[in-house]
């Protein structure tokens, strides 16, 4: 049991899937962080020519035992201790699962368990709802995989329904298509695969109808390449982390999927040309479910199950309960920072010295910022050391690379870089317009950036000894316009205060006043 292993281990995660076989490796620390070592995809096809017959195909099962015995090999050969290894839809309805299962043990030495419909929705909610900063909303989740639909309703503590529907892309193309099938898929076969969801679906939807719904997430390959198509086509660039899918932009790609010849599909701008016979039908099921849930719009994640599977491995330590109590956005900071070996105390009283410094620099009127901008500066504060990982010289550079580099959950690419700059320059250099970490900012967000920079410098000087004799800052108005910094100590400060001295040019460059210190 983790509990157990109060050592550094690396654990390898493999979802064997109805279309593709999935790898996630990491390194899991005494402390409960990780770091992700390797994530690995492979497509299968294991379900393909499964449905109707309900059995796995030999040149279907050779292709998984194949790619599960190299992913075990790379797993082992980087001192994988354990191979948390699971399998769903296509191997769980198979009659010769036994078979399947017996190849896996003797040619790929693995011991796999075919899980549930429910308990594959249970963990396709735990890593999806993880990498998602739900706060006070309930959510539901969608993951449209090849033979199964999986849906939750949750929010970020715990689930409230879960289901698995017998809908998948490699289903309902077997159903509707034949392998020959080549052309344009017409507006009435189209029809035909929304009310073959409809009828399989309809009970499920009346069940999450019941509950409330704030937004909904959608995962999976397929919905993931359904969003890169809608944002190559209709915002004219890559999908990007918590970008979102609106319903009236997956109508349209799938209009203009379904008006399309396979080998046309195959080159349309975002496509995976591996999915390109089975995307219609998978599409259709999010469409029909969008519409019949009445969803506008969903998050795209890219986690699923595998992720689902590390954060089950993670909390079955008693002592990993503090996880499941912090929102997800401090969880992963938190996270990060210990993956890095950050020093937590100091990090934790820059964070709160950093805020005081903010509250006191909105009641003086220095700066116009509001609540996200806090938290912002807050997450910074305790990241900035983060670089010390690498080197302690020039660590602010390191911060900036690993911050920026990050997956941190719940945050959207501009508040990582934002967090990212704000670390970059609590020493050394000021964050103008000409500095490549913030050039891409508009106007607003780099002045933003500046006054957070500047106030993480004061808070970082304010425990330059590490030993947390300050206990509290704060600004006030002196005379002549001029800001006077109070701080409260119960211990010497005097190198906190030479280290304040230090940043006053930077304190007026930023907020065109001049700063009294004691």
């Amino acid at each position: 049991m983790a509990s157990t292993n109060n050592h550094t281990r690396v654990v390898a995660f493999m979802d064997i899937g109805t279309n593709s076989i999935r790898l996630l490796m990491v390194r899991v620390n005494p402390n409960h962080s990780y770091t992700v070592l390797t994530q690995q995809k492979e497509v299968a096809r294991l379900g393909s020519g499964e449905f109707p017959a309900r059995r796995l195909r030999a040149d279907a099962m050779n292709r998984a035992v194949l790619i599960c015995s190299k992913f075990a090999d790379m797993a082992r050969s980087n001192g994988a201790a354990e191979i948390v290894a699971v399998a769903t839809s296509a191997s769980r309805e198979a009659g010769n699962q036994a078979d399947f299962l017996r190849r896996l043990h003797d040619e790929a030495n693995l011991d796999v368990r075919v899980i549930s419909g429910l308990e594959e929705a249970r963990l396709i909610y735990l890593g999806v709802s993880r990498g998602l900063d739900l706060g006070d909303k309930q959510a539901v989740f969608i993951d449209i995989g090849g033979g199964s639909t999986e849906l939750a309703v949750g929010d970020a503590r715990r689930h409230q329904y879960l289901d698995s529907l017998k809908l998948g892309s490699i289903r309902l193309a077997a159903e509707f298509f034949q392998p020959g099938d080549t052309g344009k898929i017409s507006g009435s076969t189209y029809k035909k695969l929304q009310q073959a969801v409809r009828n399989a679906a309809a009970v499920p939807i009346a069940h999450v109808r019941k509950y409330r719904i704030d937004l909904a997430a959608a995962s999976s390959g397929t919905a993931m390449n359904l969003a890169e198509i809608a944002s190559r086509l209709f915002r004219g660039r890559p999908l990007e982390r918590q970008d979102t899918l609106s319903r009236e932009h997956l109508a349209a790609v799938l209009r203009r999927l379904c008006n399309a010849t396979l080998a046309q599909r195959r080159n349309l701008p975002g496509i995976n040309p591996e999915r390109a016979d089975i995307i219609v039908p998978g599409g259709a099921i999010l469409h029909t479910l969008m519409e019949d849930l009445g969803l506008d719009e969903a998050v795209i994640s890219d986690r699923a199950m595998r992720d689902g599977l590390l954060e089950n491995y993670l909390t079955r330590d008693d002592q990993a309960h503090w996880l499941d109590r912090m929102p997800t956005r401090e969880r992963s900071v938190v996270l990060l920072g210990r993956a890095c070996g950050f020093d937590e105390p100091h990090a934790r009283k820059v964070g709160e010295l950093a805020v005081q410094l903010f509250d006191s620099a909105v009641q003086q009127r220095l700066c116009k910022l509001d609540g996200p901008w806090r938290e912002l500066l807050l997450y910074a504060a305790w990241l900035h050391d983060t670089g010390t990982f690498l080197s302690f010289v020039d660590h602010q550079n390191h911060s900036y690379y690993i911050i920026r580099n990050s997956e941190l959950l719940g945050f959207d690419q501009t508040e990582i870089a934002i967090i990212a700059a704000v670390a970059r320059f609590h020493r050394k250099g000021f964050p103008d317009a000409e500095k490549s970490e913030v050039k891409h900012f508009n106007k607003p967000t780099l002045k933003a950036v500046q006054q957070l920079c500047m106030l993480l410098r004061l808070a970082e000087a304010l425990d330059r000894s590490h030993a947390g004799r300050v206990a509290a800052a704060q600004f006030a108005a002196a005379r002549n316009g001029a800001i006077r910094l109070q701080i409260t100590a119960h211990a010497d400060a005097t190198l906190e205060i030479w280290g304040t001295q230090n940043n006053r040019k930077f304190f007026e460059r930023t907020f065109g006043k001049t700063l009294i210190v004691p």
